[in-house]
């Protein structure tokens, strides 16, 4: 999995900050200017502690995502704010001999599920070139292709959906490749608006408590249990 952040809203905190100053001033100030003794950095926090996060939506990200699987492409596209242009197996005809795919790590860290799974991917492959080679259009042989196919996609998302997905999509108890794919894109977009992102994650970050109830993952609940141990050693 490869993951770029290769486009964004240029000076994005500056660009939220001043939509929080047009909210509540006559004159909206320049753009960066420092206002009421306010950091465009304090501003975003006052504004979004209060709950009052549409500023955000005003700074957009765009990502390009390549190497992952048809399973974790499906699972994104379920983001419905946001724009994709994702490959299509329509219109690119797998040629090699090999298909590329993402194996999950409970597959192929034993030698037997690791071999019945690339059993079944060249069975894949094998029977879609057959269908190619009967005179099946690719964009129909491509039905027997894996989920774990890898697919490439252009996302672009703003801030405040972006929040949305770590909230869901950093937890632990999201799917392995699309949580991997989460962190990699908070840790990229941290980077360029720290402030924005400060309490990105997943929403017992967020929260501060886990929403899941009895299928919480307990992360919350051992960070409360060491810090009471931490204090109480002192």
């Amino acid at each position: 999995m490869e993951v770029k952040l290769i486009s964004y809203t240029k000076n994005p905190e500056s660009v939220v900050a001043l939509a929080a100053r047009t909210t509540y001033t006559q004159n909206p100030p320049s753009l960066g200017e420092i206002h009421n003794g306010e950091t465009d950095a304090e501003t975003i926090r006052r504004v979004m502690s209060y709950g009052h996060v549409s500023i955000v939506e005003h700074a957009h990200f765009t990502f390009l995502i390549e190497g992952v699987s048809r399973s974790l492409t499906h699972q994104l596209v379920r983001h419905r704010i946001a724009s994709f242009s994702q490959q299509s197996q329509r219109y690119v005809k797998f040629s090699e001999k090999t298909i590329e795919t993402v194996a999950p790590p409970t597959v192929s860290k034993d030698i037997y599920t690791a071999s019945a799974f690339a059993a079944a991917i060249l069975k894949s492959k094998e029977m879609y070139d057959r269908l190619i080679e009967l005179g099946v259009p690719p964009e129909d042989a491509r039905f027997v292709l894996p989920n774990a196919a890898t697919s490439n996609i252009m996302m672009t998302m703003n801030a405040r959906e972006l929040l949305h997905f770590f909230k869901l999509r950093c937890c632990n108890r999201a799917q392995w490749e699309i949580r991997e794919l989460a962190n990699k894109m908070l840790n990229l977009v941290r980077e360029v608006a720290p402030t924005i992102f400060e309490k990105g994650g997943p929403s017992c970050v967020q929260l501060g408590y886990c929403p899941e109830g009895e299928l919480s993952c307990g992360r919350v609940r051992r960070q409360k249990n060491d810090s009471y141990r931490a204090v109480n050693s002192v």
